[in-house]
């Protein structure tokens, strides 16, 4: 008899030590589950905040898109020599104005982009609207400034418009375009 009770207390232990390794088991299955859901929220209150942050520093560039036409017009529009003394007093307001205009945008984290005659073209900050030949400058070098190019912070609101140089091509002999064209005639029949 005393071994049926050693063995039921066995049995009896064995269970109660599977029981408590299962809740154990259980214990650290709910652990690393808190664990995870608490870093997702860590994350996602971060990615959250750097969101609302960015958010807060581009929110004027909708604004400055719809500026940048005007503020074109201004600089055409200081460009050039009054005809009368009567429109230079209007320009000086209008130079007053822009001046206004630019140094608020400057404030606001904007900075113009305004490549002069014989810098290089840089295709991240340009927009290349004609190529032309020019031998007195190095390929690919600005040549004339179409209009300005804006940024906002270290965002590209508009790149700068620009004609580009490139190299003078030579006139080849006419005896190599006739070869040449007959060779693309016969590569087109075959």
């Amino acid at each position: 008899m005393k071994d049926k009770e050693k063995q039921g207390k066995k049995t009896r232990e064995q269970e109660l030590a599977e029981e408590l390794e299962k809740a154990k088991a259980d214990s650290d299955h709910w652990k690393n589950e808190y664990y995870r859901a608490f870093a997702d929220t860590q994350n996602l209150r971060k990615s959250l905040e750097e969101d609302a942050r960015n958010e807060r520093r581009y929110c004027a560039e909708g604004f400055l898109a719809g500026l940048l036409p005007s503020l074109d017009a201004f600089h055409i529009a200081l460009q050039n020599e009054p005809p009368s003394e009567e429109t230079r007093n209007y320009l000086v307001g209008f130079r007053y104005i822009y001046n206004q205009l630019v140094k608020s945008l400057t404030d606001e984290g904007v900075t113009e982009i305004a490549p002069n005659k014989g810098d290089p073209f840089d295709p991240d900050k340009m927009h290349a609207v004609e190529v032309k030949e020019d031998d007195t400058l190095p390929p690919n070098s600005v040549l004339e400034v179409m209009a300005k190019g804006y940024k906002l912070h270290d965002r590209l609101i508009r790149p700068a418009m620009v004609s580009v140089s490139k190299a003078k091509e030579e006139a080849k002999p006419e005896s190599e375009d006739a070869d040449k064209e007959e060779e693309t005639k016969q590569a087109a029949k075959a």
